[in-house]
């Protein structure tokens, strides 16, 4: 008999429509700019009353408004929640810290949409006799993201499954939904203006539309299954074809623990486990040429009965050629040996230098990447935990993009791919792990 669960305890509070059409949508963003300048006045007046002359970044930052944008973005969802993540992860070294720290929250927090919505999607993509797919569906989401949000169920043969759903009108909005946040950003002054993020915004509306294809993401998938095949200390789940449409991806379920959680787990698992994902990172540019390159945490879960590490959500990957992998195993390489003129070579192969460029900036890029390389540099287990590495490279890159005339703009391949590096040093210092990254990285770069 069919097991409809529709209680949503703990989350009903929380779930709020989606808006599906253009009008509607940039509605909300236009009205979050009124309410954002009000509260700007309001703060204002508060500050003048007490005496105080406060600048209008001590207006805008103040955690009321911030509220109000992050509440926002996690309403509409979609494009607009996607900004949010990538600015809060890609600017995060630019942007005043406050605006960082708020905008992070979009990286796993979303507003699950209310049954009747859910309902409407599930029955335009499987069908009026969706039902039919299921012995038992539970409305209440295990997890809501930027474009979808995930349910457990079990199919009619029994086997427990975890269901991805898309946000209705996800896919046509995309285009304006980036253009309209990144308006909103600029025109409150909550993005510095000598931020570069025009480019930075073209890329997400191309991440945006592949990950809005499930059928798409379910391909990458099953490959993935089938290059690890031969890996028992990874565990994916695998997609359930008469379930998995452009907007609902069924898949089997798969136990796990958030990866966070690790923090409290005895070192040598800690160890073991960011071993593993470097490890999958060297295989999958030097073997596999394909890279999952989204460094959301939520991608990752431990199961404690296997010990093995679960992947998933395989929607940001992309393809590298093997001249490109080629080009960071000489990278790479050189970095180890401190060659800069090797390393000065690569990076041109890779995109860099691709412009005039003042030498001394040049130099400052090339120092820029041996620091970021410091793990593979030395020949022990590096210490993500007690290194300050990762502020290290931000505030060099910070100082780096500040400079006059200076231009930076890497190539969009080099640039999702150090965005999976760096999501992976800050995920080894969360759980303060020891590794020898460089052992691991040896054997990728002799082929």
């Amino acid at each position: 008999m069919l097991q409809i669960h529709r209680s949503c305890e703990g989350i009903m509070a929380s779930n709020s429509k989606v808006p599906v059409n253009r009008l509607s949508r940039f509605g909300h963003l236009a009205s979050l700019a009124g309410r954002v300048a009000g509260g700007m006045l309001a703060e204002g007046a508060k500050q003048l009353a007490q005496g105080n002359r406060p600048a209008k970044a001590d207006l805008l930052l103040t955690p009321a408004n911030l509220r109000r944008v992050t509440d926002q973005l996690a309403h509409l969802r979609g494009a607009a929640m996607k900004v949010g993540q990538l600015l809060s992860m890609d600017a995060g070294d630019l942007l005043p810290p406050e605006l960082s720290a708020i905008l992070a929250r979009l990286r796993s927090d979303a507003n699950p949409m209310p049954p009747k919505q859910l309902t409407a999607v599930l029955r335009a993509e499987l069908g009026e006799r969706w039902l039919d797919h299921f012995s038992d569906f539970s409305f209440t989401p295990l997890a809501a993201a930027s474009i979808g949000q995930v349910h457990q169920a079990v199919h009619d043969n029994g086997r427990r499954l975890a269901v991805k759903i898309q946000y209705p009108g996800i896919q046509a909005s995309i285009d304006s939904d980036v253009d309209n946040v990144a308006t909103l950003l600029r025109i409150s002054g909550l993005l510095p203006a000598g931020v570069d993020y025009q480019r930075l915004l073209q890329e997400a509306k191309l991440q945006l539309k592949q990950e809005a294809d499930y059928r798409t993401e379910a391909a990458f998938l099953t490959r993935y299954r089938e290059l690890l095949q031969q890996e028992p200390s990874y565990l994916l789940p695998e997609p359930i074809a008469e379930i998995c449409t452009t907007g609902i991806l069924g898949m089997t379920f798969v136990d796990g623990v958030a990866i966070e959680s690790l923090v409290d787990a005895e070192p040598a698992v800690r160890d073991r486990v960011i071993s593993l994902l470097f490890t999958l990172l060297f295989r999958e540019l030097f073997d596999f040429q394909l890279v999952q390159t989204d460094p959301n945490f939520a991608n990752y879960r431990y199961n404690t009965t296997t010990n093995q590490l679960v992947l998933l959500d395989f929607g940001a990957c992309r393809n590298y050629t093997p001249a490109f992998a080629d080009a960071y195993r000489q990278l790479l390489r050189a970095a180890m040996a401190d060659d800069l003129q090797g390393m000065d070579q690569a990076l041109c192969t890779i995109g860099f230098f691709s412009q005039q460029i003042d030498p001394t900036h040049r130099q400052a890029v090339l120092q820029l990447v041996l620091l970021a390389c410091e793990p593979i540099r030395q020949t022990e287990a590096f210490d993500f935990g007690s290194s300050d590495l990762a502020s290290r490279v931000r505030d060099g890159g910070t100082a780096l993009s500040m400079r006059q005339n200076y231009w930076h703009t890497p190539p969009a391949d080099a640039l999702f791919l150090h965005r999976k590096m760096a999501g992976l040093y800050l995920l080894a210092a969360r759980l303060r792990a020891k590794v020898d990254v460089r052992a691991l990285l040896e054997p990728f770069l002799q082929r």
